[in-house]
């Protein structure tokens, strides 16, 4: 029979062997969260159990936390006594903070000599817009760390069972944002190359743009038999996952009622998920992931 944590943790503490867990963390020397300075970290993509260390230990220093809609409150939790939280989500056809005031606001929470955490969903670099706000803090001579998290992108896709990259598959994967700041398909995006470009496509915040996404692409050469997946929640307990393909897509005009957040997936990966479904009902009863 396997020893309980418990029981394993008892026995080093009587053979003064070192902890057990994370208490082996309590004499490590994480980087100095000093006052006046911002850390951006990701979040990861939802399952507070895909922080990072230096994310948690950001949680325990800061004074005051800036934090997205895409943020879990199970996260949340893990920040110290005292400090203050201030959201600063944005979510689609919803009222939302401007990105500019979001910026200047870490600026100030600094200037007030602040130990500022800037939380985003994912990775801050990674269609966070967290380019945009190191930008605002390198003008004002704001020191800031930039701690990058795993991007739904990737992390999703495996709570789905969907390699992100597979040797019989696919040698490469594109990443694309669905809509632009008017709410349409981007406009800036080649979606002829793309169409061709990588035999595997994840595409972040597409799912009320998809039909026309799908139209696009098909009429570009891109084969209608190509699966797709849309997940939503992912790497939470109610996490879903709706399979079908590209040519289905136009003619089934309810996939925009979706949950959302959610990602998009086109190709032959998505087929993977029939097999590696791991993220099973049982494993789902524990929310940190």
């Amino acid at each position: 029979m396997n020893d309980t944590r418990e029981e394993r943790r008892n026995d080093n503490a009587r053979a003064g062997g070192k902890p057990d867990g994370f208490a082996r963390l309590d004499d490590e020397t994480f980087p100095d969260f000093m006052p006046g300075s911002v850390w951006l970290v990701g979040a990861g993509p939802g399952a507070p159990g895909l922080l990072t260390l230096l994310g948690f230990h950001a949680l325990s220093q800061a004074d005051v936390i800036v934090y997205d809609a895409l943020v879990s409150e199970d996260i949340l939790r893990w920040k110290r006594d005292g400090a203050n939280l201030e959201f600063a989500g944005k979510r689609g056809g919803k009222p939302s903070a401007k990105q500019q005031d979001i910026s200047l606001r870490l600026a100030e929470l600094a200037q007030e000599n602040k130990c500022v955490l800037r939380l985003k969903g994912g990775d801050p670099l990674t269609f966070g817009r967290g380019g945009e706000e190191c930008e605002t803090l390198a003008a004002a001579g704001i020191p800031f760390r930039i701690v990058p998290g795993i991007t739904s992108g990737v992390g999703g896709l495996a709570y789905a069972g969907i390699p992100t990259t597979h040797r019989d598959t696919n040698h490469s994967v594109l990443f694309l944002t669905g809509h632009d700041a008017t709410g349409d398909i981007p406009q800036g995006v080649d979606w002829e190359n793309v169409a061709n470009a990588s035999p595997v496509v994840v595409m972040y915040m597409a799912v009320r743009n998809l039909p026309k996404i799908a139209r696009t692409l098909i009429g570009f050469g891109r084969d209608p038999d190509e699966p797709v997946a849309v997940l939503s929640n992912a790497t939470l307990p109610h996490q879903s996952v709706h399979t079908t393909t590209l040519g289905q897509i136009p003619e089934t005009p309810e996939i925009v009622k979706l949950p959302t957040p959610a990602l998009v997936v086109l190709g032959k990966v998505v087929d993977f998920h029939r097999t590696l479904d791991w993220y099973a009902k049982a494993l789902r009863e524990n929310a940190i992931g």
